[in-house]
């Protein structure tokens, strides 16, 4: 049996920020960029979560819910510092770690002798040690398997810590609602409550089967995941699936030509990400497919792919082409990516690797 802990950083940009300028503390707080120049939220304080403002929204938008929101720009070397810091941290307790992000991490702590083997008083330990040397505050969810772990590290955020024993997990995934488990969205999420599936109780009623014509190849997970169940190990190399490079414009691209004379520079900035990402793998990046990113004036998002084995710039234009004739607007964002092939035979959808 397992002993994994999932460490969730509370609000990290944005603490660091809070950190760094005492006089932020209290106040409705984002970090990201101007809405002038199209920003988005990147991360924000609790405080500026009380008016309905989360990541990835539009600054022009939190702005207009909350008015007096302060925004801080991105400070990418301090975060990125402080974030290999506080994994250094981790490795006093295991070395068996697998990043998520900055401010995310699995920990398999099962063969661990610190703290006598006991996995709750190692979190506790990792997050006394977080807010002692860096003072900032991490969640932590400790749990059997990664999945059961990644959900009970959100339960008592900000600053708690949540256990799932062995035997707690038939009682804890009966109740729970679908919509906690990690990789089911507002969309999967709406279809689950129109099929009348609304906790994880729901779901178990359902077959394989079922669950796969209803949900496609996610639907393979959720027969596990809606009974608690996750065999994945904590991976400590990461596996690359994609790479990608996209811009926000200032101004709307106007039309089809405008669009497609982006796309060269776009490429040559894909095509040395690419060439980074090739010296850092420890395993072969093999390109599986070419695909574009389109978000229209009015936030509509499309996104167009082809399957090849080489970066090629004419198919990147005529994928621009089948992605803008889908709703012939103006463009305020364009992205280009490879997606590239597994090494690793898997069935199951990893849903926490990124």
């Amino acid at each position: 049996m397992r002993k994994i802990i999932h460490i969730d950083m509370d609000c990290f940009y944005a603490a660091i920020e809070v950190r760094d300028f005492p006089e932020l503390a209290g106040k409705a707080l984002a970090v990201g960029g101007q809405p002038h120049k199209r920003g988005v939220v990147a991360t924000c304080s609790y405080e500026a979560r009380e008016y309905g403002i989360h990541s990835a929204m539009p600054m022009a938008k939190a702005l207009k819910l909350c008015p007096d929101l302060i925004i801080q720009p991105v400070r990418s070397d301090v975060y990125r510092r402080v974030s290999a810091e506080i994994f250094d941290i981790f490795k006093n307790y295991t070395d068996i770690i697998q990043p998520l992000s900055l401010d995310e991490a699995f920990l398999d702590v099962t063969d661990s002798d610190h703290c006598h083997g006991s996995a709750t008083l190692m979190a506790k330990a990792i997050r006394r040690d977080i807010e002692q040397q860096h003072h900032l505050t991490a969640s932590a969810g400790i749990a059997p398997n990664k999945f059961l772990a990644k959900i009970a590290s959100d339960w008592h955020k900000p600053n708690g810590q949540k256990l799932i024993r062995p035997e707690d997990i038939e009682d804890f995934m009966r109740d729970l609602p679908v919509k906690k488990i990690p990789g089911v969205g507002t969309v999967t999420n709406q279809k689950m409550h129109n099929l009348g599936l609304h906790t994880c109780a729901d779901l178990q009623q359902l077959t394989e089967s079922e669950l796969q014509q209803h949900f496609g190849r996610f639907g393979l997970s959720l027969f596990n995941y809606c009974r608690g169940i996750d065999h994945r190990p904590v991976q400590t190399k990461r596996i690359r699936k994609s790479t990608s490079i996209e811009d926000t414009f200032v101004n709307d691209l106007p039309n089809l030509t405008a669009c497609q004379a982006v796309i060269p520079r776009l490429y040559e900035s894909l095509l040395e990400r690419h060439q980074r990402a090739l010296k850092k793998s420890h395993v072969p990046l093999l390109i599986k497919a070419l695909y574009v990113k389109v978000r229209f004036n009015d936030f509509q998002t499309t996104t167009a792919q082809s399957i090849s084995h080489k970066p090629d710039l004419t198919t990147f234009q005529e994928l621009i082409k089948t992605a803008w004739h889908r709703q012939g607007k103006p463009v305020r964002l364009l992205g280009l990516g490879f997606q590239y092939q597994n090494p690793l035979t898997t069935h199951q959808a990893d849903l926490f690797e990124v």
